[in-house]
């Protein structure tokens, strides 16, 4: 009774919503993620590696400089290759992929080098044990898997069980059971344990080394880690038994090899084939469990109450920035097609914005209903937000939307404390979705982020087609009546890449982007707002200008309803006054015409975006007539930064002189940030690793084999090696020229490409000249390494590490100790290879000489270096050019992404070219902003910048709005906590971090004195 009472006190005790954390892993099914088996390989690994004798080690060292120069090499590219998915997981199932692919090569290649036999490790029978392992595992586990399945559908088992394993899962667990029983070949062997020393064997275990009479012994054996490892052998993973022993299973097991001294085969069952059968006897009954019982172990709750708990704690799911550089991605390919299409057809020849005025069903001369919105007029003072480009990285775009929702934000600045509230409108200056306009980026990349940062009205349907706008909430007789945020909207290029579609779907028959209320009916619109301040958003399409029936409407506005003392705001996506003076072009030619003879001056103030950095530009007073005021581009919005430091020049515009008031990034900080290219571009765009390796592989495709290299070898100095290898590239150079037809095709293409790749700012001549550059630059690291990989497999074959005995080197060899090292007196082997009808053997024989592609590529080489191409058959020409590839892949992304890394960062700061191509590769989330106008009492419009530097990675469920009393109707608009996630570091958080970096205000007066009207205060 009392030991019921005390078990009972124990589970009283234990916390079991915290032990089931600890065995449980976040994934339905632990067992389908070998983490821990992957975790003690690597402590045996390094156990058994410090155990042997490291002065035996050094002093058996290979001093020969050129095997070491060599493991340096492969060593250094494979670092390189590997580097980007080192501490993460990128797409795992390409991060998964890369890591294997690494492990596989490498160690193919490695394994042929003498200095790892010069330390008295030899791995060939390793190799040739973790393939014949990794087989049998593979087809043991399939056969189980389909078995499980089969009672599954037969109704044996659970349903959880219905859930099929992936293969990927069960080569991972595969390969680490072998991992694991090959670092125990290598260090323990197959060496049975003879019968007459089992109570020894007890009594000599591990747990003996803890008596206290025996610390001293311990410590003693501690020191010398060899005996430890023999003890760990010979005690903790020692055969199970003998054959014997278990007479059913006599005949199928794999014995244990005795002493030399002995000589032949025991009764005792193999210590290899034990931990083998263990594993997956472990795996089998994890498996099991976890998928027959799994849901009530995992699930202790109710459905209602786990689901609950769930949503609880589930993390905001972002999309990254997007892969500018990803030779697989299909939406880039699809933006590209798109945006042919768009140019093509339907600007030019079906523009939308003629159909929006076609259907405008308001008679010339009236007040423009679905245009003009002037609900806000009369206002005492009104507040109002402007961003742009915002919808690329969920991160960016959220941490924005977080400021934007706050319904005040408190800045301190100059010992001075501002209180800002949130602006009853939201301005957007267009590119809503990255790379292309569709539903999927449209609801992932800006609904997403605006609804968790202020969630819809309760009522709101995803799929809802607003018909009849402004469709104003339910007890609000009229738009102007309604007291909630409202948002308006123009297109950017990007949302044109499909003639608009999208962006009238989503935005022109849609009532919510959030918790902003969406009356905009068109693409482009006017706004009367308090004071005699309008704005006036234009659609310029892709033409960088607005259209006929755009600029009528804008016009008659103008002379009808715009006052001679009133003042306009012109929105625009994108900035031509810096685009046209970094292109040397002239766009707009109707937005010049409305500013310059329509307003007249009453324009005081040009926002745009498209470019994703902050900049203002005030006019210099003079003489001459000032068109515009102010220039503000803010592009901050979410998409990925872009450099200010090229456009430091900027001065003139519709004839008058500006001067740059506030750039952020300052152009100090532009321009340092651009060195990332060179440090930083494959591990921002690991995907361009596709297209970077076909590339290189292409342009020296005909140069492989390289036969004569012998003279680069006989060279005595370094000196004589370096000119040698010099001037065998040189010739391979010429040779390209002269006699390659796919090499030489492959640079033509390439340098043609180069060239269209310069803007065209630039004259014929100097886009040639840069196109030269860049692809020699590329073609002489190509062709380096091209010689280097050559260099590599001849120096191996010379010294018969190499082309020794034909394709299946490894397989003949294992053959050969197989039956020494792991005899098979009963004739499992014979058997299994009779029922299989030769199958198993084969596979093992046809996956070894897979492996080992050195070997296939070395033979090859050989047979091609004797009797010339034509002796290949077309099947022998493919494997030995995919062998070649596997390996030229590796050594030329790291290369390539390093050489088109630093012609970017030496355009884009010597040269101020490439400034979207060499700041999109960096996809920096960070430096992020929006601007917030006050338009106040006097009629004087305030203007703040806001910024954040950094933009957190990693968020968490905001417990102020989860612990808010929420009415069920309520607007989330009046929450005093209306976003839903914030910063997992409170230090992170946009709210802590938001600072002002512009602050100006431009005065309203009947004829403003404009050396006063530029009161503004910068950074």
């Amino acid at each position: 009774m009392g030991s019921d009472n005390h078990s009972a006190g124990l589970l009283d005790t234990l916390r079991m919503e915290r032990v089931r954390t600890i065995l449980t892993h976040t994934h339905p099914y632990p067992h389908e993620h070998s983490r821990h088996a992957i975790i003690a390989v690597v402590v045996g690994c390094l156990f058994f590696i410090s155990s042997d004798n490291m002065h035996t080690l050094i002093e058996k060292l290979d001093n020969n400089i050129k095997w070491w120069s060599m493991y340096a090499c492969l060593l250094g590219f494979f670092y390189f290759f590997s580097s980007p998915f080192i501490g993460k997981t990128i797409t795992p199932s390409y991060s998964n992929f890369s890591r294997w692919y690494i492990a596989w090569i490498l160690v193919a290649a490695v394994y042929h080098l003498p200095s790892f036999q010069s330390m008295g490790v030899d791995l060939r029978m390793n190799l040739s044990l973790f393939l014949t392992i990794f087989l049998a595992s593979v087809l043991f586990l399939l056969v189980f898997h389909i078995i499980f399945l089969g009672l599954w559908y037969v109704g044996l088992v659970s349903r959880v069980a219905g859930k099929r394993p992936e293969i990927l899962t069960i080569i991972q667990n595969c390969a680490v059971i072998s991992v694991f029983c090959c670092v125990f070949y290598s260090h323990c062997g197959n060496r049975a344990v003879l019968r007459h020393r089992p109570l020894e064997r007890r009594n000599s275990s591990w747990f003996s080394l803890w008596k206290k009479e025996e610390r001293n012994t311990w410590l003693a054996k501690f020191l010398r880690m060899n005996e430890l490892k023999d003890q760990v052998c010979s005690s903790w993973f020692a055969p199970v038994g003998s054959a014997s022993d278990y007479p059913l299973l006599s005949k199928w097991v794999i014995y244990g090899e005795l002493g030399n001294d002995n000589g032949g085969s025991s009764d005792e069952i193999s210590p290899i084939y034990s931990l083998w059968a263990t594993f997956i006897g472990l795996y089998i009954a994890n498996y099991v469990v976890e998928r027959s019982t799994g849901w009530a172990l995992t699930h202790p709750l109710s459905v209602e109450e786990y689901e609950k708990m769930k949503k609880k704690q589930l993390k905001p799911e972002f999309l990254d920035m997007v892969p500018w550089y990803s030779g697989t991605s299909a939406d880039l390919f699809k933006t590209v097609f798109d945006l042919l299409v768009s140019v093509t057809v339907f600007v030019g020849r079906f523009d939308m914005r003629m159909m929006q005025a076609a259907m405008n069903k308001d008679q010339e001369g009236a007040q423009h209903g679905d245009l003009l919105y002037d609900h806000l007029s009369e206002k005492e003072d009104l507040w109002f937000d402007f961003m742009a480009d915002t919808g690329d990285g969920g991160n960016s775009s959220y941490s924005v939307a977080r400021l934007l929702a706050q319904p005040h934000i408190r800045v301190t600045r100059d010992d001075s404390v501002f209180t800002l509230p949130r602006g009853d409108v939201l301005l957007i200056g267009g590119d809503l979705a990255y790379p292309n306009p569709s539903a999927f980026t449209y609801e992932r990349r800006l609904f997403r982020p605006f609804e968790y940062a202020l969630q819809p009205p309760p009522w709101y349907k995803k799929d809802h087609v607003a018909v009849n706008k402004p469709e104003v909430p339910s007890g609000v007789p009229e738009l102007k009546q309604y007291d909630g945020p409202q948002c308006y909207i123009i297109p950017g290029n990007h949302d044109w890449f499909d003639g608009l579609n999208t962006f009238m779907r989503f935005i022109c028959h849609k009532s919510w982007l959030g918790g902003w209320f969406m009356p905009q009916k068109k693409s482009y619109f006017a706004l009367q707002l308090p004071k005699g301040w309008w704005v006036f958003g234009l659609d310029l399409a892709l033409h960088c200008d607005i259209d006929v029936y755009q600029f009528k409407f804008f016009a008659e506005l103008v002379k009808e309803q715009v006052g001679e003392r009133d003042s306009v705001i012109i929105m625009t996506h994108e900035p031509n006054w810096l685009l046209d003076w970094y292109f040397n072009n002239v766009s707009g030619k109707n937005v010049k015409h409305l500013i310059c003879d329509y307003l007249k001056g009453r324009c005081k103030l040009r926002i745009a975006g498209d470019m994703h950095h902050y900049m203002r530009h005030s006019y210099v007073p003079s003489d001459g007539p000032v068109y515009v005021q102010h220039l503000l581009v803010n592009g901050c919005g979410g998409a990925f930064l872009h450099p200010t430091h090229v456009f430091s020049n900027f001065r003139k515009f519709y004839g008058t002189t500006y001067e740059s008031k506030a750039a952020y990034p300052s152009f100090e900080d532009s321009s340092r940030i651009a060195l990332g290219n060179i440090l930083k571009f494959r591990k921002k765009n690991w995907q361009f690793d596709f297209i970077g390796g076909i590339v290189y592989f292409v342009l020296v495709f005909s140069m492989f084999p390289q036969c004569e290299l012998n003279h680069i070898l006989r060279e005595d100095s370094f000196s004589g090696h370096l000119r040698s290898f010099f001037g065998t590239v040189w010739n391979a150079f010429m040779y390209v020229l002269e006699h390659s037809y796919v090499s030489f095709a492959g640079a033509l293409l390439l340098l043609i490409v180069a060239i269209t790749f310069v803007p065209s700012k630039l004259s014929r001549k100097k886009r040639a000249m840069i196109g030269v550059l860049h692809v020699s630059a590329h073609l002489a690291a190509a062709l380096i390494l091209m010689l280097l990989l050559e260099l590599g497999v001849e120096t191996c074959i010379q010294h018969k590490l190499l082309a020794t005995s034909g394709y299946h080197t490894l397989y003949q060899w294992y053959r050969s100790v197989e039956s020494e090292h792991f005899p098979d007196p009963t004739g499992l082997r014979a058997r299994i290879e009779q029922w299989t009808f030769g199958l198993y053997p084969a596979c093992i024989k046809y996956l070894m000489s897979a492996f080992d592609i050195p070997e296939v590529m070395a033979v090859t080489r050989s047979n091609i270096c004797k009797n010339g191409m034509q002796s290949l058959s077309r099947g022998g020409a493919v494997i030995y050019y995919a062998s070649v590839f596997l390996y030229f892949w590796v050594f030329s992304t790291p290369v390539v992404s390093l050489v088109l890394g630093s012609y970017l960062y030496i355009c884009v700061n010597w040269l101020h070219l490439h400034f979207d191509e060499a700041f999109s590769s960096l996809r920096i989330a960070n430096y992020k902003a929006f601007t917030r106008f006050h338009i106040n009492h006097d009629g004087d419009l305030e203007v703040y910048t806001l910024a954040v530097d950094k933009v957190p990675k990693e968020w968490e469920l905001d417990p102020d709005w989860d612990g808010e009393l929420k009415q069920p109707q309520q607007l989330s608009h009046l929450r005093r906590f209306p976003s839903k996630w914030r910063a997992a570091s409170a230090h992170q958080d946009p709210l802590n971090t938001v600072k002002i970096i512009d602050h100006f205000v431009i005065q309203q007066t009947d004829k403003p004195d404009l050396g006063a009207s530029n009161r503004s205060v910068t950074c």
